[in-house]
Parts: C-alpha cells; sequence; structure tokens
C-alpha cells in the first residue's frame, strides 16, 4: 500500500517529524552550498576578492573578533560590541514594554484614557524613528540616552496598540461580573484583566523586536565608539566583509535565541495561552 504525504496542499496537512526537520533544514544547506558555489569561483578567477570571502576566511575572522584580544584595547572585540548593545536593546524594549503595556491596557477598558491617549498614540506611531534620529541625538546627546529614547519611541507604539486591541476583545460580561462581585475599578483592570493580557505582551515584545534591532544597529552605526552596528559599519570602509558576515550571523542568532526565549517563557509560564498555537 502506497504511503501518500500531503505535504503542501491541504488544509490540515501535517508531513512526519522526520519530513518536518528535512524541510526545516533544507533551506540552509541550498543558501550554504549556493554561497560556497560562488565564492569559489569568485576566488578561482581572483584569490585576493573580498565579497565573498571563504570558509576559511570567515573563520580567521571569527579568531580575529571572538577570542584575540585587540592589540589596540586589549578587549575581545565581539563580547564588548555584544555586552554595550545588549545592554542599550534590553534596556530600551523594557522600557518601552513597561510604558506600552500599561498604556495600551488602561486604554482598552477606560474610555477617558482612549479618548485622551489613542489619536496622539496613533499620531506618534505614523513618525518614521529613524527620521527623528538626529532630533534624538541632538536632544539626548550621542551616548546611551540617544540610542534608547531611539528604541523606546521606535516600538513603545506598537506594543501599546497591540495590547489595546488584545484588551478591546476582552467580553464585556468578565468586567460586569467582575464588578458585580464587588471588585473594584482597578481590582478588575489590574486582578482581572491584566493576568489574561500579559501573554500577549511577550509575544508583542517578540514582534517588535526585530525593529528594535534595526533602531538599534542604525543609531550605532551613525554615532558610537562600541556596539555591533558600530563595529559592521566600522570595517565596511576596509572592505571586511569576512569581519561583517560574522557579525550578522551573530545578530541573527542573538534575534533567534531571544524570540526561542520569549516562546519559551509564554510556554512556562501561560500554558493556556500557547496550547494550539503553531509558531
Amino acid at each position: 500500500m502506497k504511503m501518500r504525504i500531503s505535504l503542501f496542499k491541504g488544509l490540515h496537512a501535517e508531513p512526519p517529524p522526520w519530513l518536518r526537520v528535512a524541510l526545516a533544514v533544507l533551506p540552509f544547506i541550498l543558501f550554504l552550498a549556493i554561497y560556497l558555489f560562488a565564492a569559489e569561483i569568485r576566488h578561482q578567477e581572483n584569490p585576493q576578492d573580498k565579497l565573498l570571502p571563504t570558509l576559511t576566511k570567515i573563520a580567521l575572522a571569527v579568531e580575529k573578533v571572538a577570542i584575540d584580544p585587540d592589540p589596540r584595547s586589549g578587549n575581545i572585540l565581539l563580547w564588548q560590541d555584544t555586552a554595550a548593545s545588549l545592554k542599550r536593546l534590553v534596556l530600551g524594549v523594557s522600557i518601552a514594554s513597561i510604558i506600552g503595556f500599561f498604556l495600551g491596557l488602561n486604554m482598552g477598558l477606560l474610555p477617558g484614557i482612549r479618548g485622551l491617549s489613542l489619536t496622539f498614540l496613533t499620531f506618534i506611531a505614523n513618525i518614521p524613528p529613524l527620521a527623528i534620529l538626529p532630533i534624538l541625538f541632538i536632544t539626548f546627546g550621542v551616548d546611551q540616552l540617544g540610542k534608547v529614547m531611539l528604541i523606546i519611541l521606535g516600538t513603545f507604539p506598537l506594543i501599546a496598540r497591540d495590547i489595546y486591541l488584545e484588551t478591546s476583545k476582552i467580553p464585556t460580561n468578565v468586567v460586569v461580573k467582575a464588578l458585580t462581585l464587588g471588585a473594584s475599578q482597578f481590582g478588575v483592570i489590574y486582578r482581572v484583566v491584566m493576568p489574561q493580557i500579559l501573554p500577549r505582551l511577550i509575544d508583542t515584545v517578540r514582534l517588535v523586536l526585530g525593529a528594535a534591532w534595526l533602531f538599534l544597529i542604525a543609531s550605532e552605526a551613525i554615532a558610537s565608539q562600541d556596539g555591533l552596528g558600530y563595529r559592521i559599519f566600522l570595517v565596511r570602509r576596509y572592505l571586511s566583509m569576512d569581519i561583517i558576515i560574522v557579525y550578522v550571523l551573530w545578530i541573527t542568532m542573538l534575534a533567534y535565541a531571544f524570540d526561542i526565549f520569549l516562546r519559551l517563557l509564554v510556554s512556562w509560564l501561560f500554558p493556556w495561552y500557547s496550547a494550539g498555537k503553531k509558531d
């Protein structure tokens, strides 16, 4: 009897586990094969080619930035830059999450807060954050504060609007029942509704992390003395594509690790929310 696998058609098509793993790995293998083939061709024509470094050159770049101390500073560049960037990223996203969460939560439940904030928040959300980067640097300086403010202003409106929309979906009868049983207004907001919205906050942070990385790299590239974005735009002057590739891959791995961590955090803290979800 022939086993039929419905892979790409059918609303509920579900390949076996081994095939899911193979499909997940296949794009990476194809991309790596294409890159190695293109790099080999370019180096056959020009052994000094810098556009597509070979794996050997990339490995040497890893050793240079991640293992050997820098001759000038004595620090290991990759770890120094990573610490500087993560400090800015975590601080900015954390502050944006707190502001966005409480603003969105109250907007979803309190008509007065909604009337006061929603139109202005929508206006702020439509301002391209990178367009006001010079204003932020002039106002807050080019040190940590200016970069953190860019991340905050770029992400908190997205978080606030998403939390507002999620809070608006809470059934009215839940609020009415809580008030009928004697709960105060703040009790309804922070003891009844807030626990239901918290897992959505973590999911929203997962979604805005990509934008936060963009703002971080852009701000570090323009004005900084350390950081992952600073290093990438510094070495581009020398066409050091091997180091750029190492840093880009490292940023991607960090971003992916953050995504996995937040996904596992939601599953651990709020299993009822994660049940049946497909990430």
